[in-house]
């Protein structure tokens, strides 16, 4: 098998693993960036549990469908202006983990609360605008909102991860919600006052900062994958 057949399995194993966890439904869609252009496979519109290498299409950052049968996911200029704005991401994931939801939804900011959740102790900015992704001036908000970091937070809507490379925008899409998820409980036990959370300090997150490593990444792929299977 070739460099994008691989790249073909990954990408529908990827939409394949946002469901199986929990992050999407019969919503939600990962990206990648076929090497060195600016084109990128994308599934077509039906739930990420139903993505297969096959069936992927490629489009180019003008939402233009160049390869493949079928409708492009109604949100693909999520993907389109992030890879127009920026070389260095390889894969976006854009799902709607309820956690992450839950936070935009009360105000509260992403907060550092354990070591899954160290990668983004720079912050995660917030998508506020209510509404589906369906226009290129949308897609720029999007892709302006994200600027140079790893993701976003779109408030009442989901997230959008932006990596190079497919596995780690995956895996950093199931940690954003892992730690939104144990932050929203914690909030639950300390009566909705977040200032009895025990956040972790900058410098305490920079400890633990290599949560998105190739070898972490690894064995958390392998992990999802076979949990994907089942």
């Amino acid at each position: 098998m070739d460099d994008v057949g691989r790249l073909r399995d990954d990408v529908a194993l990827a939409n394949r693993i946002i469901e199986r966890t929990g992050l999407s439904n019969a919503f939600g869609h990962v990206s990648a960036r076929l090497p060195g252009s600016r084109t990128f496979l994308l599934p077509p519109r039906r739930s990420p549990g139903f993505a297969e290498a096959a069936s992927l299409l490629v489009l180019d950052t003008d939402g233009n469908v160049l390869e493949g049968g079928g409708t492009p996911n109604s949100e693909f200029w999520i993907h389109a202006c992030i890879y127009a704005a920026r070389d260095d991401v390889g894969a976006i994931v854009h799902a709607h983990p309820p956690g992450c939801v839950c936070l935009t939804q009360i105000g509260e900011p992403h907060r550092v609360v354990h070591h899954q959740g160290a990668p983004f102790h720079a912050g995660v900015p917030e998508y506020e605008r209510i509404g589906l992704i369906r226009t290129r001036e949308l897609g720029d908000l999007v892709a302006q909102r994200i600027g140079n970091g790893i993701a976003v937070m779109m408030r009442g809507h989901g997230i959008t991860t932006a990596s190079a490379d497919v596995r780690t925008a995956t895996i950093a899409a199931v940690f954003l919600e892992e730690s939104a998820a144990l932050q929203v409980r914690m909030l639950a036990a300390a009566g909705g006052d977040g200032r009895r959370l025990r956040a972790f300090t900058q410098e305490e997150a920079g400890r633990v900062s290599d949560q998105l490593s190739a070898g972490i990444v690894a064995r958390a792929w392998e992990y999802y994958a076979a949990k994907a299977a089942r």
